[in-house]
C-alpha cells in the first residue's frame, strides 16, 4: 500500500517536452487531453512487463521553477544502461546539468538535470564498480 504508481510532469511547451522525453528516454505519448479537459499526454515509459511506472505530461498552471531554486517537490529518476550517452542526449536537446555525475560507491552512477521546462530529474546507471 502507498507504492508510487504514476507521475505527472508539469510543462509549459507540450511539444517541446514530448520531443525532449521522447528522444532522450524513448517515451511515447497518448493524447488524453479530451478526458483531462486540458493539454494532457499520457507517457508510456517502457514495456509493461518491465519494472517501472507510466505517467503524463500536463500543462503547467503556475510559474515554472526559478533557475537555481532548491528542489521543492518530487524529483523523478530514470534508469539508463549508458549514463554518458543519456547525458549527451539530454544536453543536445536543451537540458542542463543541475548536479553532475557522481558515484554511489559500489552501486551506481547518479546525476541530476534540468529539462526544457525547468524541472529537475535524475538519471541512474547501476554499476557495482562505481567509485
Amino acid at each position: 500500500m502507498g507504492r508510487l504508481i504514476y507521475f505527472e510532469i508539469h510543462v509549459d511547451g507540450m511539444e517541446r517536452a514530448k520531443k525532449f522525453y521522447g528522444e532522450v528516454f524513448g517515451w511515447t505519448f497518448e493524447d488524453w487531453s479530451e478526458y483531462a479537459g486540458m493539454p494532457y499526454f499520457g507517457a508510456v515509459t517502457g514495456d509493461a512487463n518491465e519494472m517501472g511506472i507510466n505517467g503524463a505530461l500536463m500543462q503547467r498552471h503556475g510559474p515554472a521553477p526559478e533557475p537555481g531554486q532548491a528542489v521543492n517537490g518530487y524529483a523523478c529518476t530514470m534508469g539508463t544502461g549508458d549514463y554518458d550517452a543519456t547525458e549527451a542526449k539530454i544536453l543536445s536537446l536543451g537540458g542542463k546539468v543541475a548536479l553532475p555525475k557522481m558515484a554511489l560507491p559500489g552501486m551506481a552512477w547518479q546525476g541530476y538535470y534540468i529539462d526544457t521546462e525547468g524541472n529537475i530529474f535524475g538519471i541512474h546507471q547501476p554499476d557495482e564498480n562505481a567509485k
